[in-house]
């Protein structure tokens, strides 16, 4: 194997393990920062010996190895208090020098460290812009790069986020654990709110040049499925990996050949992944079975899913379904979003005045002052009722509203399309 050969072998192997070497490294020195640093150790290392000697057998266990021993050495060398320094090396001595040794404690501990480091990026002392970030960075593998790309900010901007997350989580002793009872909802409330906020963030871009990001959308997708095994009897943790299960089915049917937004009615539902449809409504089955007649929010926004994953097409749709599971949604989350998403199901159900109605009793809504699809969504329905200057009108100030470049183009080519039909 060449050594550029080699080095894109490292850089593939660090991309899959780096989360959960990480994990596994913060469960040791209890210090996220430093097992990052660790850990970039461990890479520095591969990179410059598995050129000359050739990729390991089991490259996850070199590098944990690795990583280990610069860790002992780290804490001789900065002569930590005894008691700390005996405790590490006991740790470390534990999983013993070989490399069978190494595996297997690998293959016990992995789920459990990355849950730990989930809940751990996800804490509630860090702000939920941090937590995303932290949570992308040690968990999704994404470079500082990556993520400010992602979320459009500069990139010294997300490194300071970064840190200051880590800086704030060491400063308040937060322990590396997943919490028990009452606390335990707390935290996975702020665990699942995060990962649907990346998965929204690839599903529906708020601003760039992409509609979607599908990157992220999977990064999101890993995380609930990790979440999902290691917390089996959550009913809404299956909730939230059914919806976006079903939501990333229709990925690829979302933009056209050059990335322009196609929405849901005028999808080629053949596009949809059949694989991911069959994954949600498992995890929605399970996630029912264990809610009874309680259901969550991500629970209810799956059943939503649910019912256009299966209609064969948009005329198929269940739209009285969908509009009685918005009022409910309603009741269990309430929120002018979901009131719009009401309107819109009442508007297919009923026709477009009465979804109209709706729209127009949050006009004044403050939490929809700056929400483009309020506008966007009124201007739809004047174009259905033959309204079609001011449809114009409400289709402009959606562009005016979005930041997403594509959706722009979209709203633009509506409000064009009005202004001919008005004459």
């Amino acid at each position: 194997m060449s050594a550029s050969d080699t080095h894109r072998t490292v850089e593939t192997v660090w991309r899959m393990e780096a989360p959960r070497l990480i994990a596994g490294l913060v469960r040791l020195t209890r210090d996220i920062g430093r097992a990052e640093e660790l850990a970039q150790d461990a890479l520095v290392a591969a990179l410059k010996q598995w050129p000359e000697e050739g990729v390991p057998r089991n490259p996850a266990a070199w590098l944990m190895q690795v990583a280990k021993h610069r860790a002992l050495d780290a804490a001789r060398r900065e002569a930590m208090a005894r008691r700390k320094q005996e405790e590490l090396g006991r740790d470390l001595e534990d999983d013993g020098p070989s490399m069978p040794d190494l595996d297997a404690a690998l293959d016990d501990e992995v789920g459990d460290d990355l849950l730990r480091l989930i809940f751990t990026a996800c804490h509630p002392v860090l702000s939920q812009e941090s937590r995303v970030a932290l949570t992308l960075r040690l968990i999704g593998g994404l470079t500082t790069e990556e993520i400010a790309r992602a979320f459009l900010v500069p990139e010294p901007t997300m490194a300071q986020r970064i840190v200051r997350a880590k800086k704030t989580l060491s400063d308040a002793r937060v322990p590396y654990e997943v919490p028990a009872g009452a606390e335990l909802g707390e935290r996975l409330a702020s665990v699942l709110e995060v990962v649907y906020l990346i998965f929204n963030e690839g599903y529906a871009a708020t601003s760039g040049d992409d509609w979607v990001r599908p990157a992220l959308c999977e990064e999101a997708l890993r995380l609930g499925r990790i979440i999902a095994a290691r917390a089996p009897q959550e009913p809404e943790v299956h909730g939230l990996v059914a919806l976006m299960e079903l939501q990333a089915s229709r990925l690829r049917a979302r933009t056209g050949p050059n990335g322009e937004p196609i929405l849901l009615l005028d999808q080629n539902r053949a596009r949809w992944d059949r694989l991911l449809i069959g994954r949600g409504l498992a995890a929605l089955e399970q996630a029912q079975r264990l809610a009874g007649a309680s259901p969550g929010p991500y629970l209810l926004q799956a059943a939503l899913a649910a019912c256009h994953a299966r209609a064969r097409t948009a005329e198929e749709t269940d739209w009285a379904r969908i509009a009685a599971l918005y009022a409910v949604l309603s009741r269990v989350a309430p929120s002018p979003i979901v009131e719009l998403n009401r309107a819109v199901a009442v508007a297919m159900a009923e026709g477009p005045a009465a979804g109209l109605e709706l729209v127009e009793a949050l006009a004044a809504e403050p939490a929809l002052k700056r929400y483009h699809l309020l506008p966007s969504v009124r201007g739809d329905l004047l174009s259905k009722l033959g309204r079609h200057r001011e449809a114009a009108e409400a289709f402009e100030q959606a562009v005016a509203l979005t930041g997403n470049v594509k959706e722009q183009a979209l709203m633009a080519e509506r409000a064009v399309k009005a202004r001919a039909a008005a004459g």
